[in-house]
């Protein structure tokens, strides 16, 4: 008990540790290093709990995948950090609001357990025992029944992200020449047929 209380405090120090550094680096890359960092931690937290697939999923989806499909979206940028800087102030005040927004829905969530500290009890769901299914059919079982709308709504959120990333990045740009497949196949000049006579060669 000792042990696993050890590993839970050294999961967590590091995975907020973690999350502080990545926004605060000055460096991207660094950020993307540091989130890498608070997802195994995090992995790590989840096997505490016992929920293995959780942690396995968390390694294998986002510090395989997103983690580092980030690094390589971060290298290839060619971000101007003295124009970032200039409009930190003009921000500020949107930034500080939502800030204070996420600080009162937290307090929120924590003061729900003293208001209501029967909210365990009545769960939904509740955390079946480990004898009677494993850890992957309870998180199915609770997935696709009694959050079914939210699984899916958080599908749907997650669809208009990727959209409005592909709609920011194919942006028009005034000098980028492009490559335009339409034009290149509608051309008729860019073949020229000759009768040539036998033998006589070009």
């Amino acid at each position: 008990m000792i042990i696993q209380s050890l590993a839970f405090y050294l999961f967590s120090i590091v995975a907020v540790a973690s999350a502080v550094m990545v926004i605060s680096a000055r460096n991207p890359v660094h950020s993307v290093l540091f989130l890498i960092l608070a997802f195994f931690n995090s992995a790590g937290l989840f096997v505490l709990l016992g929920a293995e697939f959780l942690a396995m999923i968390l390694v294998v989806v986002y510090v395989g995948a997103v983690a580092v499909l980030f690094m390589f979206v971060v290298m290839m940028l060619d971000i101007n950090f003295t124009a970032l800087r200039e409009g930190f102030l003009q921000y500020l005040p949107l930034g500080g609001l939502i800030g204070l927004v996420l600080l009162l829905e937290l307090a929120v969530i924590l003061g729900g357990w003293i208001i209501a500290p029967g909210a365990a009890e009545r769960a939904a769901a509740p955390t079946p025992a480990i004898d009677s299914v494993n850890n992957t059919e309870a998180l199915g079982q609770l997935i696709y029944t009694n959050y079914i709308y939210f699984f899916q709504a958080a599908g749907m959120v997650l669809l208009v992200a990727m959209i409005g990333a592909i709609v920011l990045t194919h942006r028009s740009r005034p000098g980028v020449r492009k490559q335009k497949i339409s034009e290149q196949v509608a051309r008729e000049d860019s073949i020229e047929m000759r009768d040539m006579p036998s033998g006589g060669g070009i």
